[in-house]
Parts: structure tokens; C-alpha cells; sequence
């Protein structure tokens, strides 16, 4: 990832409930209708089939990637690596050039996100349109997504409404249906004149070069089928080895994602058309610095299904751009500081309570809390997060908790500080934050091991 965000900011805006009210509705709704559809089948076998799975992928990944590299180009594709989000973006502009491209039409990706794309293309004069209609409302409101498969849930049938009047010159109407079909009158003819279609990759198969895409509005098939020119972006995590692999996940990410039975579309690509040219470009950016740390390895098991989000208290309490990067949530919070550096998102492990939903939601099973957990530690080993005044309170702390003389020794301390302070109305610096809503517990008279021996 590229984007620097301003690590003050994100901090106000993950310290305050700032989403709107939809929000969370659209959660829960998105949650009744998912374990509704895993109750439909044996949900706890298959998290643990596709965890095997995806460890054995992740383990295995070079070898895998020249093997899906070897396949993909025999089928008449062309395969290009990028260690970075920016040279995946020179790479991309590159494909543009040869081919004379003006103009690009995107199904959805992420990734795409992360290599500032539709940036980097209106900056050389190429007009980029996104095809997705969450994604397209977005880029008309010129905000980020919130969300990895909803990018537009923070906004209102009504703020639409507004944003397609005012963007697209249309009568106000809130009709779902209505905005809909003008957003697909405006994206039918891009279709038809882009020199470029570009879509992500939800999983490339080594054994026989297949790229699948799971979508569920067929923007993602006329993306890849109607211009002259196809480009598949894809991390370097998203290789799988065999393509009986594929039914696991497709069951997983649709009752994950949105409660279906099975997405709408899901296209199997087997090489290039007719006529077509075909390309594959395969992004590192930070990936395999996750992957050389056991401790952040499962992380590379995402499958972008955006589960734990749906549950995360925080996330549903100050939504997705609180974040500041491209992907919110616990899966943000754990990614973004492994791929952008700790010291550029330090912030993020903490905005956490730790509760372990996101683990239970996962359909892959990756143990979040622990990884958070983690992060946190690395962030205050490196002093990359929390205060001096913090430091010194746990420093303290660590002390007084090394042995039962000092800890007798800090308790009647603080027994005398706190009779004190609650008598003058003094509040200490580093508690001011924590105890402007909280009353702190008073420190116990005597503790049981003074009242034992007077005893």
C-alpha cells in the first residue's frame, strides 16, 4: 500500500462512534442472513477444510506461483510481477500505453485500492470508471470504500439519491430500482469504448492456470469480456493448488460475504479470448514480509469475505474510512501495519477489544485477537505507539508486579496517593482519558494476605 494517512486522525476518528446509523443495521441484517445460510451446512468442517487448505497454499507459495505462472501463460496469457503497489501501478499504466488505452473499466478489487489506480491513470490522462455499483457510487462521492464487498453501506438509500441528482443529472429519486438502472445506462456505453478491462482475483489455481472472479452483478464478466485489452490483478496470496479446492471456498465466501447459497456469478477464466489480450499482474507489496513471520503468516488466509468486519464492534461503532487505509476492520487493522510498515499504522492493532468475534466469524479461521495481540506488542517494543506516560505507567507496573515485596510495596503507595488525590479532587495525568467516564476502583483497605496474617 502507497497511501500515507495521517496517524492523528485516524486516531480521533477510531476513538469516537462517528458511523451512521445504517451502519450497524446493515450489519446485523448482513449477519441474520449469514448464519442463516451456514446453518444450511456442516460450517465448523468446512472453516477447518479450507484453514488446511489455504496453510498448505501459503507454505507451498513459490512453488505454487511458478506453477500458476507455467500454466497461465500456456493458455496465451502474459504474467508480470510487481514487488510493489507502485510498480503494480507503472505495470498496469504500461499495459495502457502499448494498447493506446483512454479509457479503463474496473470490476471490483482491492487490490486496486492499494495501487491507487484510479489516481494514477487520471494523472496520464486515462479516464478510469468503476463498474461495481458500490464501487461506482463511491468514486462519484469521491470517498474510499468502507467496506470490502459493500463499499457504499455507510451511505443511505437517500444520500444516493442526493449523490446521482447531483453527479449524474437525474430527477431525485430514492427507488432503488431507478438508481440502479441509471447507474447502468451511464456504465453500458464505458463497457463498449474502453480500450482496457481490468478485474480482481478471488483465487488463481497453479494446477491448471484458471483465474476465478466471484461477483454478483456481471460487471465483472463485461469488464473481462467486452474490451480488446484484460487485466486480472491479483496478490501473490490468492494462488490455490488444485481446482477441486475451489467448491470449499465458494461455499465459504458467499455464506461469509452476504449470506447467499452461492454468488451470482462466478467466472472461471481459462485463457484469453479470441482475438484478446490477456494479462495477469501479481503483487507482492508487503506480502512476503507477512509471510516471514510465523506470527502474522495466517493472515495471507484472508479470503477478502469481509466477516469480521460485519461483527467487530469498533468497526460498526466508527465504520471503514475511520481507518485510514484501504481495508478496515480486524483484517485491516492486522494487514495495514504489515504492509505499510508498524511505524506508518501503529494505531490500528489497538482498535480492538479483543473479544474474539472476528475469529468466530472467520471462514478461514484465522486467529485475529492473537495476531492484534501481537502487533501491539511489536508497536510498543518499537516505541511506535503509546504515550511516554504510558511507558512509564507499565514500566512501573512491571515492577511492582516482579515480586510480593514490591507489589505490598506499590499497593500501600497507592493507597496512600489515591486517599490523597480523591480528597483534593486530583485526577493523574496518564488516568485523565481513561477516568473522565469511569470511576477508578478504590484500592482495597487492606488486601487478603495483610488481613490473613492479622488474622
Amino acid at each position: 500500500m502507497s497511501e500515507h494517512h495521517d496517524k492523528r486522525a485516524v486516531h480521533r476518528a477510531l476513538t469516537k462512534p462517528g458511523a451512521a446509523p445504517v451502519l450497524s443495521v446493515s450489519m446485523q441484517r448482513t449477519l441474520d442472513h449469514k448464519h442463516a445460510a451456514q446453518a444450511e451446512v456442516p460450517w465448523e468442517v468446512l472453516r477447518r477444510r479450507a484453514h488446511a487448505t489455504k496453510a498448505h497454499a501459503i507454505a507451498n507459495l513459490g512453488s505454487l506461483l511458478l506453477e500458476f505462472e507455467k500454466q497461465f501463460q500456456a493458455r496465451g496469457g502474459r504474467l508480470l510481477w510487481a514487488r510493489s503497489a507502485e510498480e503494480g501501478a507503472q505495470r498496469f499504466l504500461e499495459i495502457c500505453r502499448r494498447h493506446g488505452a483512454k479509457s479503463v473499466v474496473k470490476g471490483k478489487s482491492m487490490l486496486s485500492e492499494e495501487l491507487e489506480l484510479n489516481a494514477r491513470l487520471a494523472a496520464v490522462g486515462i479516464d478510469a470508471v468503476e463498474t461495481d455499483l458500490g464501487e461506482f457510487i463511491v468514486q462519484l462521492a469521491g470517498q474510499k470504500p468502507s467496506h470490502i464487498i459493500a463499499p457504499a453501506v455507510h451511505l443511505s438509500r437517500s444520500d444516493v439519491a442526493s449523490l446521482f441528482a447531483q453527479k449524474l443529472g437525474i430527477a431525485y429519486t430514492d427507488d432503488p430500482v431507478a438508481l440502479s438502472m441509471a447507474a447502468r445506462s451511464r456504465l453500458r456505453e464505458r463497457y463498449l469504448r474502453a480500450g482496457v478491462g481490468m478485474t480482481g482475483v478471488n483465487f488463481a489455481v497453479a494446477e491448471s492456470g484458471t483465474l476465478v472472479v466471484v461477483e454478483n452483478e456481471g460487471n465483472a464478466g463485461l469488464s473481462a469480456g467486452v474490451p480488446p485489452v484484460h487485466v486480472f490483478l491479483m496478490g501473490i496470496e490468492k494462488v490455490i493448488a488444485r481446482l477441486s479446492d475451489v467448491p470449499l471456498f465458494l461455499y465459504l465466501l458467499s455464506r461469509a460475504g452476504t449470506g447467499q447459497k452461492l454468488s451470482t456469478y462466478t467466472h472461471f477464466f481459462l485463457g484469453a479470448q479470441s482475438g484478446q489480450s490477456v494479462y495477469c499482474i501479481v503483487v507482492d507489496a508487503g506480502r512476503t514480509a507477512i509471510l516471514a513471520d510465523p506470527a502474522t503468516r495466517e493472515s495471507l488466509y484472508c479470503i477478502r469475505c469481509g466477516a469480521c468486519m460485519n461483527v467487530c464492534p469498533v468497526y460498526r461503532r466508527v465504520g471503514g474510512q475511520a481507518y485510514g487505509g484501504v481495508y478496515p476492520g480486524p483484517i485491516g487493522s492486522t494487514v495495514t501495519p504489515l504492509m505499510n510498515g508498524l511505524a506508518n499504522a501503529a494505531e490500528l492493532p489497538f482498535a480492538s477489544t479483543l473479544c474474539g468475534a472476528c475469529q468466530q466469524e472467520c471462514p478461514v479461521n484465522i486467529d485475529l485477537p492473537h495476531q492484534l495481540v501481537y502487533l501491539r506488542h511489536k508497536a510498543v517494543a518499537a516505541r511506535a505507539a503509546g504515550s511516554s506516560a504510558e511507558r512509564t505507567s507499565f514500566a512501573l507496573w512491571a515492577r511492582a508486579m516482579s515480586s510480593q515485596k514490591a507489589y505490598e510495596r506499590a499497593v500501600r503507595l497507592l493507597r496512600r496517593l489515591q486517599s490523597v488525590s480523591r480528597a483534593l479532587g486530583l485526577r493523574p495525568a496518564p488516568l485523565r482519558a481513561w477516568s473522565r467516564r469511569r470511576e477508578l476502583p478504590a484500592v482495597a483497605r487492606e488486601t487478603f494476605k495483610e488481613w490473613w496474617r492479622r488474622r
